[in-house]
This record gives structure tokens, sequence and C-alpha cells, in this order.
């Protein structure tokens, strides 16, 4: 079994790849796109479904690949994960997506030190964004329960089909929330839509923790 400091290490680099190819495809999509805001998502959409797929498949048996505090809390309340060992992941996570988007930056030559002045807010993202938390987590459970091989392919078509049919575009992740307000890019979020989009995707995953457990975790009455 992995220990903790490597545990955190995988959440760590997991979550800061996760924000660099967010981040990263974001910014290029925009300057290949041709003002085409439409294909400019797609562009964005496609490499974010795949790095999940990836990081999950070489992370997930090290940390379990979560990358995304609503996961580790939705885990932890399940008791699942000690709730010590969950908040050190979440602070892990946040820091790695901080540092994903600087990575971004760098690589595109941009400064390091942005904020996004892209608001995003309403009652259609924030329902949006609990929507899109509370199908992720229990597509999570639902394959942990059934199909736990499953996990990394159903987890990054998933985000890539919520990122077209919810209004926010996704983020579903209170960790890539916090970084994308840190980039003045396609993909940020200017910081004060975050504590609301943080708030809705806590309560879809609190939702969807006590729907998977009455679904997928009730035990048969004996005979």
């Amino acid at each position: 079994m992995a220990s903790l400091t490597q545990r955190l290490v995988a959440e760590w680099l997991g979550t800061a790849f996760l924000l660099a190819a967010v981040v990263g495809s974001g910014i290029m999509a925009q300057r290949l796109a041709d003002g085409n805001v439409a294909l400019a998502l797609l562009c964005n959409t496609i490499p974010t479904g795949a790095i999940l797929v990836v990081l999950i498949l070489i992370f997930g048996p090290l940390s379990g690949g979560h990358f995304n505090p609503a996961v580790t809390l939705a885990f932890a309340w399940r008791a699942k994960l000690p709730w010590a060992t969950a908040a050190l992941y979440i602070i892990a996570q946040i820091a790695g997506g901080i540092a994903g988007v600087w990575a971004a930056h760098l690589m595109f030559e941009l400064p390091l030190w942005q904020s996004s002045l892209t608001v995003r807010t309403g009652t259609g993202q924030w329902f949006a964004e609990g929507v899109a938390t509370f199908g992720l987590l229990l597509t999570i459970f639902g394959c942990v329960a059934r199909a736990p091989s499953a996990v990394p392919y159903a987890v990054g078509l998933y985000i890539t089909s919520a990122y077209w049919f919810t209004a926010s575009t996704s983020f579903a992740n209170p960790a890539v929330t916090i970084a994308r307000s840190l980039s003045n890019t396609f993909a940020g979020i200017a910081p004060s839509s975050v504590p609301a989009f943080i708030s809705a995707q806590l309560l879809g995953a609190a939702l969807a923790v006590v729907l998977s457990g009455w679904l997928w975790e009730h035990k048969p009455k004996p005979a």
C-alpha cells in the first residue's frame, strides 16, 4: 500500500496535470479557433476528458485518483477515507491545481499571477454545478459498486459530456474552481463567482452520497 506521502504527491501531481490540461487547452483553443467559441469549447473539452482517464489510471492505484475535494469529502462521508487524510488530500489538490494553472501560464508565456475577469453567475449556472457534481459522484460510486475498472473511462466520458449539457461547462470540482479563478484565460472564472459554485458543488456531492448509499450499498434483509 502506498504511504501517505506518496498518496499526497499523487493527488497534488494529478490535480496539477488536470489543471494544466484544462487551462492550457483552453488557451490553445482560443488562439486557434479564430473566434469560434463553440469550436474552442470542443477543443477544451476533449483534452480534459482524455487527461482524466490517464490520470485516474496512473494515480488511482496510489491515492484513489480523486483530484477533487468534492470526491474526497464524499468518500470521507461514507467512511471510506479518514477525515484527517481527507483534509490533507484537499490541501494537496488545491495546491496542485494552482501549480497546474501556473504551469499552463508559463508554457504559453503568459503572466504567472492572474485573476480571472469572467463572471459566471446566476441560478442556472449554480444549478448546473450541483447537477454536474451530483452526476459525477453517481458515476464514481456506481462504477465502484459494480465495475471498478471502468471508473477512469466513465469519469472521463462523463466530464466530456457534462461540458456540453450543463450551463456552467461542468467544473464539478472545488479545487478546479479555485485554480481557474487565478487564470484570466478561456477557462477562467472570476473570484467573486467561486463561493456560489463551490456551494452548489458540495450540495450536489452530498445528495449523491445519500442516493448512492441507498442505490448500491443497502444490505438485503435476511430471509
